[in-house]
């Protein structure tokens, strides 16, 4: 028997993209490089050499996009500026070509009846800031000031809702420690000086914002995994706090007034030789700033376990449930405990699940029909995480699908398939897959039956 789940009548409704995974024109109308084109174009870091080059050309394309969007009924399309095209140096002289591309783009969603959502810094750092040393040097938190206000200025009289940053995990320790993306270093200490200059950027902005855009809600997006200890030995569940402590709460602490977790502290003291001499008098409480709002990116769950130790217990979770293209364990639960966890643990006024998806790289049949089921069901069962939540009284406001269409996965260059529509990258053809004109019957209902018949 099948079960209509509903929303809220202002439920949001959206899809998601980023500026370096879907615009293209890397070197147009006075752009500046970014860390991801030295990245990219730099041998051995991009499976096969792929770049952002050309992507999805979006940059010449978007009125196309927004119709697109259109067609599907988003009601809100978040997106992000690429900084270098705004300040080419980092800092400084404003190259108002970019400014323009990115007014038109907000005109022509307010025109379409689509709310944007404005992501300030998606990960493409100038690469002149990055040359005079990047996230790890306090330096570059000022110049996000700078960018913010120059951008929120320019649009702060038609863009009402702003996310400073993306996943600054990702910005931090998915970029130098571990390397895997721009400016791809492995040096802890490093990552950790960018994690907190990148909080910090953020504390620094909300206000700088408010007062461009006194009207509009202002917020910043992290990245959670669900973590689970493989078994209910101790081992285990040190390592899952561990591991929820450099994930997870290294990042929401400080933000909610927390500080940094100390036990997360006491884990890098090793790589700290100097403790927290980066953080100085001030940078706690400016991190802490009150926002109107929490984005969750929500993929998948950890599964934590401790292979050193002796005394371990056999493991009982193992995380044998269907997997992404990406290799991702699909974990609706996940998302379910993350929502209830942040409402009744950190109380933000309102949340978005800014992103939430998968990659299947299902293409279109010989009648050009994209049947990417496994996606659609995906997402369903992720939405009905989210109402469960909500009926708990989890202050969920909106979703926003990952991603709107195919567009350049990073290190995984074009090989992982997140859209709801699929893109030939040879022709730009655009076609809606099956997930995204499910998503379009969901948005008209405002719900979908839980369970297929």
């Amino acid at each position: 028997m099948s079960t209509f789940q509903s929303f809220p009548s202002n439920f949001v409704w959206g899809a998601a993209t980023a500026s370096y995974q879907i615009e293209g024109a890397w070197d147009e109308d006075g752009k500046g490089e970014s860390i991801w084109d030295r990245f990219t174009h730099t041998p051995g870091h991009v499976f096969e050499g792929h770049t952002g080059d050309v992507a999805c050309d979006h940059y010449h394309r978007w009125p196309q996009d927004i119709e697109l969007m259109k067609s599907l009924g988003l009601r809100a399309y978040r997106f992000s500026i690429a900084w270098p095209r705004i300040l080419p140096d980092g800092r400084g002289r404003v190259n108002q070509a970019g400014l323009e591309f990115y007014s038109r783009l907000v005109d022509g969603l307010l025109a379409a009846g689509i709310t944007p959502f404005v992501t300030l810094y998606h990960w493409d750092l100038p690469q002149a800031l990055q040359d005079a040393g990047g996230w790890p040097a306090r330096a570059t938190a000022e110049a996000f000031v700078e960018y913010a206000g120059v951008v929120s200025a320019a649009l702060g009289d038609r863009v009402k809702n702003w996310i400073t940053h993306n996943e600054p995990w990702c910005v931090s320790i998915l970029s130098h420690q571990i390397g895997a993306h721009a400016p791809g270093l492995r040096d802890t200490e490093a990552a950790l000086r960018a994690a907190h200059h990148v909080l910090l950027s953020h504390g620094w902005a909300v206000p700088v914002i408010r007062a461009n855009s006194p009207d509009a809600e202002v917020g910043i997006t992290l990245n959670f995994e669900w973590i689970d200890p493989a078994c209910r030995s101790a081992a285990d569940a040190r390592m899952a706090r561990e591991a929820d402590g450099r994930f997870n709460r290294w990042f929401l602490d400080p933000l909610y007034g927390r500080h940094y977790p100390a036990d997360a502290v006491a884990g890098y003291a090793a790589a700290l030789p100097n403790g927290l001499d980066f953080v100085l008098p001030g940078d706690l409480d400016a991190i802490a700033a009150p926002t109107d709002f929490l984005g969750l990116n929500y993929y998948s769950r950890r599964v934590a376990r401790d292979e050193e130790a002796a005394d371990n217990l056999p493991q009982e979770i193992l995380a044998d449930r269907p997997r992404t293209e990406m290799g991702w364990e699909e974990y609706p639960e996940g998302l379910y405990g993350l929502l209830n966890w942040l409402h009744f643990g950190y109380r933000p006024p309102k949340l978005y699940v800014t992103e939430n998806g998968a990659s299947f790289g299902n293409g279109p049949d010989a009648a050009g029909r994209v049947a990417d089921t496994r996606r659609l069901n995906y997402l369903r069962d992720h939405f009905s995480a989210a109402r469960q939540a909500m009926n708990n009284g989890v202050p969920l406001a909106g979703y926003f699908v990952w991603s709107l269409m195919d567009n350049f996965e990073w290190a995984e260059g074009y090989r992982q398939r997140f859209g709801i529509v699929w893109v030939d990258y040879e022709t730009q053809q655009r076609i809606p897959k099956d997930s995204a004109l499910w998503y379009r019957d969901v948005i008209a209902a405002n719900g979908f039956e839980a369970q297929p018949d």
